[in-house]
Order: structure tokens, then C-alpha cells, then sequence
């Protein structure tokens, strides 16, 4: 499958149920029914996913996004994409994607060619190679370690397994 299929796939299998009302997407970053996790898939659907939270959070509709004085201002069968009010919309409320490249493909070409997985997956090493998380706090790690111990209890499992 090539990388516009799967992220395509990947968006359709997600927007779907968000769109739905589902508050939880399964399957992110897996293939393979969940068999195969793959860690640029996994920063891809992370961004797919941002790009839906945005959808889902629906369009505002009042004067200054209608944009009635601007049409009023320009007129017409006339440019609005160089208009001011539009240039200051589209830097604040279109999404910015950090994978998906938007640029001609020329450009494209010109910086590298890579592909959207390509990307993702050098920013799936990039976090793996540098991303160091905050420890929980003590009093976390004994209320998980106690919910692990009185759990193994319940089920009879001996809390010496190495996990």
C-alpha cells in the first residue's frame, strides 16, 4: 500500500467514527488488525488525528468569520485572497500540519522529495533518540504499584514475574 493510500485509509477509518460522536480512535499506528505497530504510521495518525480534533471543533460563524465588511470592502467577482481579513484567517485558522507538505511540487522536489512516511518515521526516531519523560510522582507510583500488587493477589499470580 503506498503512503497516500494508508494515510488516506487511516483518516477515513478515524474521521468516520469521530464524526459519529466516538471519543476514543483505536487502532493508531497499527496494521495488520493491531498485529504491526509502526512507529512512523504512529506519528502519522497522530497527525491526522490533531487535523480531526480541529474539524470536530466546528466552524465559527459570525461577523468577522463570515467576513461581511471584507465583501462589503472588496465587492464582487473581485480578489479577496489577497485581502487582508483573509491572509490573517488563514494564518490562524487553517490547520498547520507538520508532515503533510503542502508545497508545489517543485519545491517539494527541490527540499528532498521525501515522502510523508519518510518524514514520520525520521521524527518517530527523532522522539525515540531524544525524548526523555517526566518520572511519575512517588505517590502515583505507589498507587499503581499497589493496584498491581492487590490485582496479582486476586488472581493468585506471584509478584516476583519479571515484566
Amino acid at each position: 500500500m503506498s503512503d497516500a493510500q494508508t494515510g488516506h485509509e487511516k483518516t477515513l477509518t478515524a474521521l468516520i467514527p469521530a464524526l459519529a460522536g466516538a471519543n476514543l480512535i483505536y487502532g493508531v499506528g497499527m496494521f495488520e488488525t493491531g498485529v504491526t505497530m509502526d512507529y512512523g504510521q504512529l506519528v502519522m495518525d497522530n497527525e491526522f488525528i490533531s487535523m480531526i480534533k480541529y474539524l470536530l471543533r466546528g466552524i465559527p460563524v459570525d461577523d468577522e468569520t463570515l467576513a461581511v465588511d471584507a465583501i462589503r470592502e472588496v465587492g464582487i467577482f473581485q480578489d479577496f485572497l489577497s485581502h487582508e481579513h483573509t491572509f490573517k484567517h488563514m494564518k490562524t485558522e487553517q490547520t498547520h500540519p507538520e508532515l503533510i507538505d503542502r508545497r508545489v511540487r517543485e519545491e517539494w522536489q527541490e527540499s528532498g522529495g521525501t515522502s510523508i512516511y519518510d518524514r514520520a518515521w525520521a521524527k518517530a526516531r527523532h522522539i525515540l533518540e531524544t525524548h526523555r519523560p517526566e518520572p511519575l510522582p512517588p505517590d502515583v507510583v505507589a498507587t499503581l504499584r499497589s493496584i498491581v500488587t492487590e490485582t496479582e493477589k486476586e488472581l493468585g499470580v506471584s509478584g516476583t514475574s519479571k515484566r
